[in-house]
């Protein structure tokens, strides 16, 4: 009969080196826009109906954008994009079908601190003219 003695040791050799391994791999947060407008009187809006055809968010650093396709002719308001990632971005409209509204551009950062009582970073896009 062989008899295997072993013997071990509670501390660790000075020589190895332990990494730890993430668990769980982290993924950038993102955030839930609510689209609205900035009229030329400058009252703030999230209702009505406006020639959109689309809201574009486009990363100030990294040059990716973000689009909402509003569709075609008169759209009504809020638009929502759910799952922009946080940075800074230029943020504006496309005009619709009709042509009949042009839209400028606003910068704002998407963060934790402009989340909004209703749980979105809400962007007011300006409308530059309309017939």
């Amino acid at each position: 009969m062989a008899l295997v003695a072993s013997s071990f040791s509670g501390k660790e050799n000075d020589t190895q080196k332990h990494e730890k391994i993430p668990r769980e791999v982290s993924k950038a947060k993102t955030y839930n826009i609510r689209y609205g407008l900035l009229t030329k009187s400058g009252v703030k809006t999230l209702s009505g109906s406006y020639d959109v055809g689309s809201f574009v968010a486009t990363n100030t650093v990294t040059g990716e954008t973000f689009e909402t396709y509003a569709g075609g002719g008169m759209q009504s308001l809020p638009k929502y994009f759910d799952g922009l990632p946080a940075g800074n971005y230029t943020f504006t409209a496309m005009q619709g079908q009709g042509g009949w509204v042009g839209y400028g551009s606003v910068t704002a950062e998407v963060s934790d601190a402009k989340i909004d009582a209703d749980g979105y970073v809400t962007v007011y896009v300006p409308i530059a003219w309309e017939e």
